[in-house]
């Protein structure tokens, strides 16, 4: 058999991997986009590596863009075969795909325009919302823990990783008739004790482990210490600055996340008499997806539901959805809150109020998450002192801050959990995936001392025989 890395290979970004077994049958796992970098990652997303019309099924571990956004483009290129994932995961994908495909429909007509001043000719963008709804006829449900047959001899099953709704390890079974081959694949691992969704599942034995090590180097603060680092940046910046806090924040999971948190603060009487807006309609709908699988989240938040049905809506929290309103928080002197996306603050309304705030120290910038380094908020974790935003420049002259233990990803203490199920001696290699080359590195030496032997770090498109 032979295994290569499409994405998400010395970077964190665009997963893809690609098994092709003994007969020539092709298995795709993830279908993620590339972001960070407009210009190189317009390019890696136009560049597969592999025919899309030889790939045989395509099994997608969640809905985030980054492993999910190429999947209309794959079919337009060819690929004829189903996409299998949890219902979770398909509620949330489509919604995520829309959105992919009308921020590319805005954003290839300012490009065009552009192009057509220089005479140059007009580009694509990468698909259509046609496109994306031609894909969503290509999937197929498969709840956690039921194995589904793909063909004689192949099967796989999804266990729950804790790292969004509908996060999924893919565990593969290959039998060729003279013996049998398990392959993990453990998409994106969340974190133990998270205070919304499930720890992740003990998974069965595999030969060979594909493992995603985003924060392979770093350990999450507590959630005590999150929560109150959260009121500290709000009350620093809206009462003793009189400032406004911008928060770049993905749609699915980091939203819900801070809204959790900020209502459990407001149980406790412990937020301000601010006003707190969520801006981007992608939330709103993620938002009520997740309300729509609410069973799927762990003890604890079910015990929350007891005390407060509306865990995602508290006082002073306003819901935005029309662009109108979206402008208008630029004009608003009075202190408050903005939760906007994208998480990376690349594209999205965020970027709009990231301009707005930017060139005054009475606010405040709070990255929650992970950012490709070369992305807008990659920049200001790295404390740039000057960005680009819509082609100008802006001297960032307000305050910095960054709240890691928000990430939906577990640290190098919850990945090595995660795999404490496996006896390191019957694991015949490790793949370390969807890292920064530097991060990965790290990990690796925390792996070997955990008694791993076999552990490469795959460059892109490179293709190794198992």
């Amino acid at each position: 058999m032979k295994l290569s890395f499409h994405g998400a290979a010395r970077m964190v970004t665009g997963s893809k991997h690609l098994l092709e077994l003994n007969d020539g049958t092709k298995i795709l796992l993830d279908c993620g986009m590339f972001q960070g970098n407009p210009k190189e990652a317009d390019a890696l997303n136009r560049d597969w590596g592999f025919v899309p019309g030889e790939v045989d099924f395509l099994i997608l571990s969640h809905a985030h863009i980054d492993h999910c956004g190429l999947i209309p483009k794959l079919i337009k290129d060819g690929y004829k075969g189903k996409v299998f994932c949890t219902p979770a995961t398909l509620d949330l994908t489509k919604i995520l795909l829309l959105d992919s495909a009308h921020i590319q429909k805005q954003d290839i007509f300012y490009h065009n325009k552009k192009r057509a001043k220089r005479g140059e000719p007009p580009v694509e963008g990468l698909y259509t919302e046609d496109d994306v709804n031609n894909a969503l006829k290509h999937f197929e449900l498969v709840k956690y823990n039921e194995e589904k047959v793909l063909k004689e001899g192949v099967s796989f099953c999804f266990t729950d990783v804790g790292h969004i709704i509908g996060s999924a390890a893919i565990h593969l079974k290959i039998n060729d008739g003279k013996q049998e081959t398990k392959i993990t694949f453990s998409g994106d691992v969340g974190r133990y004790n998270d205070e919304l969704l499930r720890s992740p599942d003990v998974f069965p034995q595999a030969d060979y482990i594909l493992l995603e090590s985003t924060y392979g180097d770093s350990l999450h603060e507590d959630i005590e210490v999150k929560d109150r680092k959260l009121l500290d940046t709000i009350i620093n910046t809206c009462l003793k600055k009189r400032g406004k806090l911008v928060i770049p924040a993905f749609s699915v999971g980091r939203t819900q996340e801070i809204v959790y948190a900020l209502n459990r603060l407001e149980i406790s009487k412990a937020l301000p008499p601010i006003d707190f807006f969520v801006d981007s309609p992608l939330s709103v709908e993620a938002t009520q997806v997740m309300k729509n699988h609410q069973r799927e989240l762990n003890d604890k938040f079910q015990e929350f539901l007891k005390r407060d049905s509306e865990p995602f809506d508290f006082k002073g929290l306003h819901y935005i959805q029309n662009v109108e309103e979206s402008k208008a928080l630029n004009l608003r002197k009075e202190p408050c809150v903005i939760i906007s996306a994208s998480g990376m603050a690349d594209a999205g309304r965020v970027k709009h109020h990231i301009k707005n705030v930017i060139s005054d120290s009475r606010n405040t910038i709070l990255i929650v998450g992970y950012c490709e380094p070369r992305s807008l908020g990659g920049k200001l974790m790295r404390n740039y002192k000057d960005v680009t935003l819509f082609g100008e420049p802006y001297e960032v002259k307000a305050e910095i801050q960054v709240m890691r233990s928000m990430s939906a990803h577990g640290d190098y203490e919850d990945l090595c959990q995660f795999i404490a199920c496996q006896n390191p001696k019957a694991v015949k290699k490790l793949f370390l995936v969807h890292g920064e080359y530097d991060v990965q590195q790290t990990f690796r030496s925390k792996l070997l001392k955990k008694g791993f032997t076999e552990i490469d770090i795959p460059e892109l498109h490179s293709e190794y025989k198992i």
